[in-house]
């Protein structure tokens, strides 16, 4: 009786934990943002800096709440080491990222991306439909530490400021495990 609880108990757990998020640990591989102005960025630009690739669509109130917070992150932790990037996958991205960037004004570049290639990096099945933001932190070796689809705990709106605080300082401090 004790065994069956036990094993209920256990894989109620691994069904609730962000297992994928967790298991993520995994050379960050390079990913380019077209910007609208023609240019191109790569994560691999930003190496010895922690940085989040956040991949957003602009008419998301969700996206729009990571931004204010990414936001908020990359002015207090940038000169510590911080890079955020924003990949939008909207259907129209040169209509999309100006009226974005003027009504949030982020600190930080915003490009475009395709969803294949952001299901691509994030590992994530292309034929299935995910809620965004898509969110990676890579720390200064290159490395994913963390890796959240939209409707991941880790992503939830009421905690979405203190969980990215949370791992961003561990990130910059050095204090992530090295798997």
């Amino acid at each position: 009786m004790t065994r069956r609880i036990l094993s209920i108990l256990l894989a109620s757990l691994a069904l609730s934990s962000p297992t994928w998020a967790d298991s993520t640990a995994r050379k960050a591989p390079a990913f380019t943002v077209s910007m609208i102005d023609g240019s191109k960025i790569s994560t691999t630009q930003y190496q010895g800096k922690v940085v989040i690739l956040a991949m957003i669509m602009t008419t998301c109130p969700h996206c729009q709440a990571a931004t204010r917070t990414l936001s908020t992150l990359q002015r207090e932790f940038g000169p510590k080491g911080l890079q955020v990037i924003e990949a939008v996958f909207d259907p129209n991205p040169k209509e999309m990222i100006p009226k974005f960037l003027q009504s949030l004004n982020p600190p930080f570049p915003v490009g475009s991306t395709n969803t294949l290639a952001a299901a691509a990096f994030m590992q994530l099945d292309a034929s299935k439909r995910y809620y965004v933001p898509y969110v990676t932190f890579i720390d200064r070796a290159g490395m994913i530490r963390g890796q959240y689809k939209g409707d991941d705990a880790f992503n939830a709106e009421s905690e979405l400021a203190k969980n990215y605080r949370n791992l961003v300082v561990k990130l910059i401090d050095g204090k992530m495990s090295k798997k």
